[in-house]
């Protein structure tokens, strides 16, 4: 799986195995830097790339890079451009060994990453950086365009897996983005949305089926969805993450901080039922929420640009089993976060950030298919931004608390 391959010689051949993928949409040589069309603009100078839009309220998906959605803006071409893009990465046109950091506001992947049923591990190789690698089909394999309209596009994708235990998994993935209307908006964050307010919001369905003959079962391992959002961060920037409060000796630790080491006090706060988490991408750092806590909201405040931001998702009723992701042999491997949020920052002393980006993250619970059986992940990215005390008002509905009080967290 290690390998470096000339970009231009890749992605051409990419590009041939997404026939249909259409651009039908133009951008403005006067749009400037840091805008959606000014994004837009530069992915098209190296892949093709599908443009969903509702009035000014758009996203663009690269299918070579399986259908995620690079970014998206509630203001048209002209508008800010809410996701993360590794620009430098990108322009280098080569492929790297272990994992190729596209960027990407909202991308498929799955799990477990580490443990005897990871699938980023060949099998009985030590948990070690060396020895990892994204499997391709989540990596720098293309998805297939299916369908397409103005607000909506189905990808899928397929994939011959073996985890760290030998086991075999034949997979087959199917993936829809479409918008949302301002009165699904509404709908689904149990508030509408006001006047003064623009917001882009989608919504992906994520199916995986078995495509194999055997069963897929908790004691040879089982796979899950993954979805990460990476999105730009900011010196004012906190993710909030309400949770379900309760006594630990039930319901468990309210966070997870074993990932890069333990959150200091400057940057992770819990208060009357909410986590807050600075992400301005200068401290490495992350933290997840296991089943018995978490809600089926997160989101984030960046008070700099003044976006306000939600990612939902569905929650089977019921659902205890997550897989886990940490790299050594586990006691428990289904004993995984639900969500999770990551803040970049220096990945050693005298070392860069990896871009700096910061990410909110939701699972699917770990999926026991039978022969033909498919699931479903739903996950929704919204962002608001206008009228400060409309936006502090759906801040206090969807998450429990105020701009004013999350920006005092850590004196933003």
């Amino acid at each position: 799986m290690n390998r470096l391959v000339a970009g231009a010689a890749l992605l051409g051949a990419l590009l041939a195995g997404c026939s249909g993928v259409k651009r039908d949409h133009q951008t403005s040589d006067r749009i400037g830097a840091g805008s959606f069309g000014d994004d837009v603009r530069f992915l098209d100078g190296y892949v093709n790339t599908v443009v969903l839009q509702d009035g000014d309220a758009r996203v663009v998906i690269v299918p070579e890079w399986q259908a995620r959605v690079m970014t998206s803006t509630a203001g048209g071409d002209a508008g800010t451009s809410y996701g993360w893009i590794n620009r430098s990465f990108i322009e280098k046109g080569e492929l790297v060994p272990h994992m190729n950091v596209f960027g990407g506001e909202e991308r498929f992947w799955m799990g477990p990453e580490g443990g005897q049923f990871s699938i980023y591990f060949p099998p009985g190789k030590p948990f070690e950086f060396e020895h990892w690698q994204v499997p391709a089909f989540i990596d720098t394999e293309p998805f297939s365009l299916t369908s397409h309209s103005d607000r909506s596009a189905t990808f899928s994708g397929s994939a011959d897996l073996t985890n760290w235990s030998g086991t075999r998994f034949l997979v087959g993935v199917d993936r829809t983005v479409r918008l949302l209307s301002a009165v699904e908006t509404g709908a689904m964050l149990g508030v509408p949305v006001p006047q003064g307010v623009h917001a882009v919001a989608y919504e992906s369905i994520n199916g995986v089926t078995n495509r194999g003959r055997e069963a897929w079962k908790k004691d040879t391992g089982l796979l899950s969805v993954w979805m990460l959002c990476m999105f730009t961060p900011g010196p004012k920037t906190t993710v909030v993450i309400p949770f379900v409060e309760g006594d630990e000796a039930t319901l468990g630790p309210v966070y997870n901080d074993s990932y890069f080491g333990k959150a200091p006090p400057d940057r992770l706060v819990v208060d009357d039922g909410v986590i807050f988490f600075r992400c301005d991408g200068e401290y490495r750092t992350k933290i997840g929420i296991k089943p018995q806590r978490v809600k089926p909201t997160a989101g984030s405040w960046d008070a700099a640009r003044g976006v306000l931001t939600f990612v939902q998702f569905n929650r089977p009723a019921g659902a205890t089993d997550y897989v886990n992701s940490e790299w050594r042999q586990q006691r428990d491997p289904y004993a995984g976060d639900v969500v999770n949020s990551y803040n970049d920052g220096p990945t050693g002393p005298g070392q860069p950030p990896l871009g700096p980006f910061y990410e909110i993250e939701t699972s699917s619970p770990a999926l026991a298919l039978k022969p033909g059986e498919r699931a479903v992940h739903i996950e929704r990215v919204m962002h608001f931004e206008g009228d400060r005390a409309a936006l502090d008002a759906i801040a206090r509905q969807v998450l429990g608390v105020g701009l004013d009080r999350i920006e005092r967290v850590f004196g933003n």
